[in-house]
């Protein structure tokens, strides 16, 4: 009944093993018929096992990577990447209510951007007892009973999750796109990414779900709801060769689907989920996950007989997948971050070394050095053709990184005072004088204010 998936070379024996022993007690501890797990690096599958059974009517067929699970609201991040691919195109806001692209709707006034953060307030599933009766609404029936669901909260009072929330973004992908939400995610997403394996329809050889009884070792086998409307909001399988796929989608962009500065903005705190220990927040569509100094971004997912976890540290490239058919007593997201924390600390990228960059723009050159602001210290320096600006008294907080965009002025497009200018001025001689950041004087000696 046990099995392991062959792991692709990149990681040492030791790390792999001590990965594996952790995947295969998680398995144990949670009594989950079966348990697959991978971490990608740099767009790879570096590590992978599979541990248990897909089908306990055939044990001895081994999980493997490409062995489809129900992933849940994993779904979710893919419906948001789909609004953030037509917000860049031009095609939708952000800021855009709900009724702009579904006229008439009953709590039409909540905006795009609150419902992809859980903030919209709407209640959390469809009206009546869906998840009861396994049976979904269709997108005819959701929107003419849309009135008896309702908005609990103020919008942005507090995080709210609502699988209702995404059942509706699906439908504005669907208008703005004129066509249906899965066949935008198959154009879009899926075709472009290669994830030829991510389905709706359960595909043939598929892990069977499985509910564990907690008093006793047997487990039941679960059904399977039509999810309809709520597609959008968790209907995908995917297999972790695929979701490793889309793990290092999350991690870097991709060229002519979603660029990695839209990526960025999505994994931004839009609202926090955990108020005391700051452990979890949403971003646009994205669960954040908080382990000690780092900030993960992916998602959790949860249906009938499946538990999926995802998690990616954007900034390393490191990725990990966790998924299991069982319904209940697994924690696949904390078991994927605790992944991607191991593989950051036994094996960290190496420290690339430092090399010359391109030459210093001569417009450049006389804004290098010591400046002064409010009465402390920056460093100005040009670092791969780009001016930065770092504080003194924190030379380890990423900088302030500017774009010129006229003849002696620059906006800051990462870093301290995102989006504010930078003015420099010169005397009669052409010399740099001083210069302006975000309406404070910048100097070449302290100086008090005024």
């Amino acid at each position: 009944m046990t099995g392991s998936a062959p792991s692709p070379v990149g990681i040492g024996p030791d790390l792999a093993g001590a990965l594996e022993r952790r995947a295969r007690q998680s398995q144990r501890d949670w009594r989950a018929p079966g348990l697959i797990a991978g971490v990608v690096r740099d767009g790879s599958l570096v590590w992978s096992c599979g541990v248990g059974a897909a089908d306990l009517s055939v044990p001895e067929r081994a999980l493997g990577a490409d062995t489809a699970f129900a992933i849940g609201s994993v779904t979710k991040t893919f419906t948001a990447s789909l609004i953030m691919m037509l917000r860049d195109a031009g095609r939708l806001s952000l800021a855009d209510r709900l009724d702009a692209h579904l006229p008439g709707v009953p709590h039409g006034a909540v905006t795009l951007r609150e419902m992809l953060a859980h903030a919209s307030g709407l209640q959390r599933e469809p009206a009546g007892q869906a998840w009861d009766e396994l049976a979904m609404p269709s997108i005819e029936e959701l929107l003419a009973h849309l009135d008896q669901a309702e908005q609990v909260l103020p919008a942005r009072r507090r995080w709210h999750y609502s699988n209702l929330a995404f059942a509706l973004l699906g439908e504005v992908v669907a208008r703005v796109e004129g066509r249906p939400w899965a066949d935008a995610l198959r154009a879009r997403l899926l075709e472009p990414l290669g994830m030829t394996a991510t389905t709706l329809a359960p595909p043939v050889g598929r892990a069977v779900g499985y509910y564990a009884d907690p008093f006793a070792d047997r487990a039941q086998v679960e059904p399977w709801p039509d999810m309809a409307a709520f597609c959008s909001a968790g209907g995908l399988w995917s297999t972790l060769s695929d979701l490793g796929r889309w793990a290092s989608f999350l991690a870097t962009g991709a060229d002519g689907v979603l660029s990695a500065d839209t990526l960025e903005e999505m994994s931004r705190p839009e609202i926090m989920v955990d108020l005391d220990g700051w452990t979890e927040a949403w971003g646009l569509g994205l669960e954040l996950f908080r382990s000690g100094e780092r900030v993960m971004v992916g998602h959790g997912g949860a249906m009938p007989g499946f538990l999926t976890g995802l998690a990616v540290r954007r900034r390393e490239r490191v990725g990990a997948i966790v998924a299991v058919n069982s319904s209940a007593g697994a924690d696949p997201a904390a078991l994927a971050v605790e992944l991607v924390g191991a593989m950051l600390d036994r094996e960290p990228p190496p420290v690339p070394p430092w090399r010359p960059g391109p030459p210093v723009p001569a417009a450049l050159e006389p804004l290098l050095g010591q400046w002064w602001s409010e009465g402390s210290p920056f460093t100005f320096s040009v670092r791969q053709g780009h001016l930065e600006a770092r504080a003194d008294a924190a030379p380890d907080k990423a900088p302030a990184v500017f774009e010129q965009v006229a003849e002696d002025r620059f906006r800051v497009r990462s870093g301290r005072e995102e989006g504010e200018l930078l003015f420099v001025e010169r005397g009669p001689d052409g010399a740099v004088t001083r210069m302006f950041w975000a309406g404070s004087a910048v100097t070449h000696h302290p100086q008090a204010f005024g």
